[in-house]
């Protein structure tokens, strides 16, 4: 069993230490926001376990009580506990933009593959592409959420379809110039299967732009969710997020900052460390700046 540990070391352990260090030793903004990021999610998963109560309780007579030993992030001006909400408003801005981003990821890779790749299908695709895009997303996010409802899955379509037509445009741009690479000619020559040197040869090629593109998703879809949240026009008023908080809170932001800077501070250490990976993932994966780095 000896050997076979310190094999698993040598090729396994030891390299992935060193890739870690030259990583943190390279981008330490990286690190530091795949920490933060990770932290949410585990306060997000772990909201029941955290010292929390019903974030929907009302207590009128500790209204606006400033944070303390008995309320820690102090309460709102209807007794609700802000740090309960808080907590449990992660899991709605977190499920929201991850599950915004996962959808734009996919379809974008679907579309932008068709639309740059088949002439003809681009011109219907884009065109549609550009009609979504031409309405203003917190517009049309409005308006969607307005007709069908302010739950959590309706506001994660109606952001998704304001947000996956830039996506389609960033995968398409990168397969016009894979198309006419030259080993992807060599396996059109050879009498390879549109769909084996779409799914082999050019979609590879946009897995970079799409990680990139994906955590700007998330992040834009995370603000999205916040204003419209903020605006009335999301989720349920009830439903602890960050964005009702902060509206609910505009109306005493002057007898207790707390109530609107406790979820903005969490909203902005969130999508700023997404932003964060966001950013180093296009350093490390554009082979340009990482050969001009070295």
């Amino acid at each position: 069993a000896q050997p076979m540990i310190e094999r698993f070391i040598n090729i396994y352990w030891k390299p992935s230490v060193k890739k870690l260090d030259w990583t943190w030793r390279r981008h330490p903004m990286l690190l530091i926001g795949g920490f933060i990021l990770i932290v949410m999610g585990l306060i997000a998963i772990l909201a029941p376990y955290l010292w929390t109560i019903d974030p929907t309780a009302v207590d009128p007579p500790n209204r606006l009580m400033e944070p303390g030993a008995d309320w820690w992030f102090g309460t709102d001006y209807v007794g609700r506990d802000v740090y309960s909400r808080t907590i449990y408003g992660a899991r709605v801005s977190l499920a929201v933009g991850f599950a915004v981003g996962a959808m734009s990821v996919v379809t974008a890779a679907f579309f932008g593959l068709l639309a740059g790749y088949f002439n003809t299908v681009d011109l219907v695709i884009m065109r549609i592409m550009d009609a979504i895009m031409s309405i203003p997303h917190i517009l049309l996010a409005i308006a969607l959420v307005s007709m069908v409802g302010g739950s959590v899955p309706i506001v994660i379509f109606a952001i998704w379809f304001v947000t996956f037509p830039r996506a389609v445009r960033v995968v398409r741009s990168s397969v016009l110039s894979l198309r006419e690479e030259v080993y992807v000619e060599a396996a059109r020559a050879i009498g390879a299967k549109t769909s084996r040197i779409l799914w082999y040869h050019v979609l590879p090629g946009t897995i970079a732009p799409l990680m990139v593109t994906g955590t700007l998703i998330i992040a834009g879809s995370i603000l999205t969710e916040a204003i419209l949240s903020f605006l009335g026009a999301g989720i349920d008023p009830e439903t602890p997020a960050w964005g009702s908080m902060m509206a609910d809170g505009r109306r005493t932001i002057s007898k207790a900052m707390w109530v609107v800077g406790i979820p903005g501070g969490f909203l902005t250490f969130t999508v700023l460390a997404i932003n964060m990976i966001g950013d180093n993932l296009r350093d490390i994966l554009d082979p340009k700046l990482s050969r001009s780095g070295t």
